[in-house]
């Protein structure tokens, strides 16, 4: 099946899109062309949502009382169909009357019948207002209940994808929905395999979140296991940190294991395969056995004795300079098309101490015969593994079958790549070891800790990896899908406040304005009032930043946000054409929606009300190469300047916020609070990327000039960088226009006048 429909449809038909996410049964299509949703059904067309609805509905196995299903259809269509308030209102009441005493509409389990309802309500813009007023409690809890199902967080985040794509069409798997083979619920058991050598990355969290992911939806187990098999490159500090790492993602298994734990079976299983004789010994050097494996030459060693063998692989055990000379090989194939099954090495030698067994052992089992061997063993029914490894399956199942254990199955998946990064621990390690990098977590990585502390959600991070659905391309994807779904999350919950750039700052006298400082209480956020309230002084004299004073013509009518309109009645501006101040006069009565400039503004700092010094931080990309070939050096392409930092000023109510909470400065952008600098004392904020194409471009594509390598270049918002860099990384639009401000009763203005 294939469901085909627009991004741009009014009203948008959510349910199909939701029912076909939730049962997995259709490939998205989003065609800005088509007037209306179509599923293709068997050679057939298909052209009315509920009919659509209907059909992905039988096709998932959705089980329905069809009698009551059909008056809930009819009721819901009925009510698209109105605009009368009274009429709404009705309906909604009979609605939230109906779900005070159930869960679902239908029955015990999601229906049709629920994911119609949502999707004609989700449509309709009045319905949506109507119940943010908090009178269908009962409705209310159970639309938010199957918007945050992941499968319709999933097609709610394709719908995004394809609206910022710039396409005619895009295609879309629809989610993970379809399932593992063989699985039965309470059964599934999966397993997350990170090898403590370095800090997960964004790769890792796609496996592990899918891997919890497949866990929770059958109801089974997910194992994290070390695959600890190398003790030149693990520590027990790796350990832990991909431990905390996982919690960074919401991430817990239910049991922590260690390939370690096994290898006493490892080696025995070892044993077994050269008694079969399907394992040998060999002595032959590096260089020349990968050039007979490249070749299809048999070793030397192929076809020597079981005793022979088992002799050498004793010696092995014993990490004797005669010992180490040799690995254990399983004895597949010679010439196999597929190179992988090209009699692989599956034990080496390693006289190094090992974190967790120290001296007890200097062999140890290869990843391609420990992970089959331990998968079987500790019961894992699927094993997830990205498509990278797809010539190894053969090899994987070759193991099992040749030691006679049980079966697992492998379900694999695309490899997440993107543009401009680096996803080699090997690499990332040189950054960290040469200075490039203040850590693992800085957010210029993508670590998972990077990439939190650059301000990524892990409600946008888990909404992108159900995007990928059960996709087996291999691309480099662009940033502006995460990021845009990620702006999303944190909109609605970010507080708003306002930050002036210190540098050529201008002080503004405000005719009218108050004799004495007065101190209003306003929401953080205008659309949210549960995010708080904070206080803004009012005075006479206030703050703005160079751009926009400089952007001011004469006798001009602007709005102070948050305060109302006034006219510029002067401007002194120096030589240099800097603005070195500039006279206001309030005009209370001026209409907002009239004015072009919608302007930030600060109280002048005082001992009373005091701002607070901050510092805003942007980051370019590590490398200018969007893809790096195999044989490019890193050092070739890695971006002079990756590190922007500009001087601010900042209300008073950032001091309330802790260390990693989301906020906006508004026409600014969105940033995450990063901390107290113990250096200069500032508080240090982090701007995260929203999506946009001008915002995720690389500004590495001008040469750096010497005084900017020796020095703390100007941020790419400055005025003085405006003209010389026109890819700004981070276009923010004006935030407001939309929103409505709250009546605040004072004697000096009317607040409520501006904004509605």
């Amino acid at each position: 099946m294939a469901l085909s429909l627009s991004s741009k449809l009014s009203p948008f038909p959510y349910a199909a899109l939701a029912a076909a996410f939730y049962t997995g049964k259709a490939e998205i299509l989003y065609d800005e062309e088509t007037t209306k949703p179509v599923l293709e059904l068997n050679g057939s067309k298909i052209g009315e949502e509920e009919e659509i609805v209907h059909a992905l509905g039988k096709a998932g196995g959705l089980s329905e009382d069809s009698a009551k299903a059909a008056s809930f259809f009819a009721l819901v269509k009925s009510l698209a169909k109105t605009t009368a308030v009274p009429e709404i209102l009705t309906a909604l009441d009979s609605l939230d009357d109906h779900l005070a005493w159930r869960t679902f509409l239908v029955g015990h389990e999601i229906t049709t019948a629920d994911l119609f309802v949502w999707g004609t309500l989700k449509a309709s813009i009045k319905i949506t207002g109507l119940l943010k007023n908090g009178k269908h409690v009962h409705l209310s809890r159970w639309s938010s209940y199957i918007e945050s199902l992941e499968t319709t967080q999933a097609a709610l985040a394709s719908l995004t994808s394809a609206k910022s794509s710039k396409a005619r069409s895009t295609k879309v798997a629809a989610g993970f929905a379809l399932g593992l083979e063989g699985a039965k619920k309470g059964q599934v058991v999966t397993r997350f395999p990170p090898e403590p050598s370095g800090y997960l990355h964004i790769g890792h969290a796609k496996a592990a979140m899918l891997n919890q992911y497949f866990a929770k939806m059958y109801e089974g187990k997910l194992i994290i296991r070390f695959d600890d098999t190398n003790p030149s490159k693990e520590r027990t500090e790796f350990e832990e940190t991909i431990l905390e790492d996982l919690g960074l993602l919401e991430i817990k298994g239910d049991v922590v294991t260690h390939t370690s734990d096994y290898f006493d079976q490892l080696y025995e299983l070892a044993i077994k395969l050269i008694q079969s004789g399907k394992a040998y010994a060999d002595d032959t050097e590096r260089e020349k056995m990968q050039y007979e494996r490249r070749e299809g030459i048999a070793s030397a060693h192929r076809d020597d004795s079981i005793e022979d063998n088992l002799k050498h692989f004793a010696e092995m055990k014993t990490g004797s300079e005669e010992g180490l000379r040799w690995c254990l090989r399983a004895k597949m194939s010679v010439d196999d098309p597929n190179k992988a099954l090209r009699d692989p090495v599956i034990y080496r030698c390693n006289p190094l101490p090992h974190h967790r067994t120290g001296e007890k052992w200097k062999i140890y089992p290869t990843y391609d015969f420990a992970c089959p061997v331990v998968d079987s063993l500790e019961g894992v029914t699927h094993a997830l593994r990205t498509n990278e490894y797809r010539d190894r399956n053969p090899q994987y199942w070759w193991m099992i079958d040749a030691l006679g254990l049980r079966k697992v199955n492998i379900w694999d998946f695309s490899r997440l790549n993107f543009i401009y990064t680096l996803l080699s621990k090997r690499k990332l390690h040189e950054f960290v070891n040469n200075g490039q990098v203040r850590g693992w977590d800085d957010p210029r990585f993508p670590t998972v800790r990077g990439i939190r502390r650059r301000g990524l959600t892990v409600e946008a991070l888990r909404q992108f990896m159900l995007l990928q659905g059960p996709s087996q391309a291999i691309v480099s994807l662009e940033w502006d899908t995460i990021w845009a779904l990620n702006k999303k999350v944190i909109d609605p919950i970010a507080p708003r406040h306002w930050a002036i750039i210190e540098e050529k700052k201008v002080p503004v006298t405000i005719k009218g304005g108050p004799a004495s400082p007065e101190v209003k209480t306003l929401p953080k956020h205008k659309k949210n009032p549960e995010v708080g309230d904070k206080k803004t002084v009012y005075t006479s004299t206030i703050l703005l930043d160079q751009e926009d004073a400089a952007s001011f013509d004469d006798q001009e009518e602007i709005t102070l946000m948050d305060w109302g309109n006034a006219y510029v009645r002067s401007k002194a501006v120096d030589a240099s054409g800097t603005v070195t101040s500039v006279e206001l006069e309030l005009h209370l009565e001026g209409d907002f929606k009239k004015t072009k400039k919608k302007i930030t503004w600060l109280a002048q700092s005082t001992s009373e009300h005091p701002l607070i010094p901050v510092t805003l931080l942007d980051y370019d990309y590590l490398i200018t190469k969007k893809k790096l070939e195999e044989n490019d050096n890193v050092k070739d392409f890695i971006t002079p300047v990756t590190e922007f930092r500009e001087t601010a000023l900042a209300d008073a109510n950032v001091k309330d916020l802790k260390k990693g909470d989301y906020l906006q400065f508004e026409r600014k952008g969105y940033f995450i609070f990063d901390g107290e600098n113990k250096e200069d004392g500032r508080l240090e904020f982090i701007r995260i990327p929203d999506g946009k194409a001008a915002g995720l471009a690389s500004k590495a594509g001008a040469p750096a000039t010497p005084a900017a390598s020796q020095s703390v270049p100007k941020h790419p918002h400055s005025a003085e960088a405006a003209a010389a860099n026109a890819s700004s990384m981070y276009k923010v639009n004006s935030v407001y226009g939309e929103t409505v401000h709250p009546e605040v009763p004072t004697t000096m203005y009317k607040v409520d006048s501006i904004y509605n």
